[in-house]
Order: C-alpha cells, then sequence, then structure tokens
C-alpha cells in the first residue's frame, strides 16, 4: 500500500463508502504480515517508495509462493531475483501472469505500470557473458516503472561498437554498466557522459579475474568520477539505485 492508496482509503471513510473498521482491516498488516517463516514487509513501499523484493536461493518453493501471494495482494508490481524453476512453477500455478525473464532469473507480476522515472535509463554489457546480470538490472528498473535501453557486447575489446552508439549514452538519465574481465568499460563510459554510471562487476573471466574480484577492484578504482560500484554480480542491487536515481526531480 503506497501513500495514494492510503489517502483514498480515508477518502472513503470520509464520505462514509467505507467503514472505521473495514479500514482498519486493510491496515491490520500494514507495517508487516507475520507468516511464521517470514515476515512480509507491507510498509516499505511508504518507507522508500518501492515494494520488498523476494530473494528466491534458500526458500522452499511453497514459501516463496506464500511470500509473492502476500505481497501481490496489496495491487504492487511483485519481483522476485534469483528464482528456481520449481520455485516459479509454484507461483505460476497462483498467478498466471506471472512472468519468468529467464536470463535474469527473476519473476514478475506487473499490477501498476505507472512511468515513474523521470527519465531514460540504459544498461550497457561489455560482452555477451555479461548479459544474464545486466538483464536482472533491466528487468529490475522496468519493473519499477522505468524507460529502459540497452546496449549488449560493446567492451573495450572493440571501442568502435560502443563509439558507434553514443547518441543512446547521451539520452541517458543514468547508466549501468556491466563488465567482467578487467572492468575497464565503466571508466569509459563514465569519461564519455554527465550522469550517475553505476558499475557492476562480473565473475566473468580467466582465472586471474578471480570470479569478478578482478573486475571489482578496477571499477573501485576507476578514474571517472561519476563511476560507482555495486558488487559482483549485483544487477538487482544497479537496478533498484539506478531506479531511486531515476525518481529524483
Amino acid at each position: 500500500m503506497n501513500t495514494a492508496a492510503i489517502k483514498k482509503l480515508f477518502d472513503q471513510v470520509k464520505r462514509g463508502k467505507l467503514s472505521p473498521d473495514e479500514a482498519v482491516q486493510q491496515l491490520r498488516h500494514l507495517p508487516f504480515e507475520d507468516l511464521g517463516f517470514a515476515n512480509v514487509d507491507h510498509h516499505r513501499t511508504l518507507r522508500v517508495g518501492m515494494p520488498e523484493v523476494i530473494f528466491g536461493p534458500g526458500k522452499a518453493a511453497q514459501q516463496f509462493a506464500e511470500i509473492f501471494a502476500r505481497l501481490a495482494r496489496r495491487g504492487h508490481n511483485v519481483l522476485a531475483t534469483r528464482v528456481s524453476p520449481e520455485q516459479f512453477r509454484a507461483v505460476k500455478r497462483r498467478f498466471r501472469k506471472a512472468e519468468m525473464h529467464e536470463l535474469a532469473r527473476a519473476v514478475t507480476l506487473t499490477r501498476d505500470e505507472t512511468a515513474y522515472g523521470k527519465g531514460k535509463i540504459v544498461v550497457v554489457s561489455a560482452g555477451t557473458s555479461d548479459i544474464p546480470v545486466a538483464e536482472e538490472a533491466v528487468v529490475t528498473a522496468q519493473v519499477m516503472g522505468n524507460e529502459v535501453q540497452h546496449l549488449y557486447d560493446v567492451g573495450v575489446a572493440g571501442i568502435h561498437r560502443l563509439l558507434a552508439r553514443r547518441e543512446v549514452l547521451t539520452e541517458a538519465r543514468v547508466v549501468v554498466v556491466c563488465a567482467g574481465m578487467e572492468g575497464a568499460l565503466p571508466s569509459v563510459v563514465g569519461g564519455l557522459v554527465g550522469v550517475p554510471v553505476i558499475a557492476v562487476p562480473t565473475s566473468v573471466g580467466y582465472g586471474a579475474s578471480y570470479k569478478g574480484i578482478a573486475a571489482l577492484l578496477g571499477m573501485l578504482n576507476s578514474c571517472a568520477s561519476n563511476v560507482t560500484v555495486v558488487n559482483i554480480d549485483n544487477g538487482f542491487g544497479a537496478g533498484y539505485v539506478a531506479s531511486i536515481i531515476n525518481r529524483l526531480e
């Protein structure tokens, strides 16, 4: 439940279309809902502007589906990340419109198509192998009400591929850049645009890349001052922060 929904509820009580007891019943689980195995945070939309997101790993399929259902009852978009096929099947049995984004390993249920973003988010991947992480950022930003465009396989080994699409970067209000190997691409993009660049190191690369640590350290040492960094393979975190930035006036 968001601010607009609560105001509407109060207005219905004021006009006599809803009794105080009925309003209380709707607000009863507003802070959180105790399911025994999870405390579902229904207050998060009011606090931060976005509903709780479900992290799939470690949850039994039925637990996952029940959390998903309780969030869906509030009428918001629902996003779950790192979802297993078994978890998705459990949700799909209850929500036919739930959609699995296979590359991103994310499940969404779209209830609200309002555009909350003030501009465009552009998600960039250095290589094709980085696309799953980039897609997690794309899906996250889209379900949170943003216009999103992507540029894939435009890494520094063939920098002409990026420069040929430079006009797309100039249209962005926020840029997310996903790269493995040595993690050089965010610095290059940061030098081309005057907007925030969120760098996502990926666990793609040969032995000395140390499953993304080399890219992470390279991004943390970026010489482009508009680059900030999230954790290895954290496309969700990048998409979420990009959404917050894109909502600012």
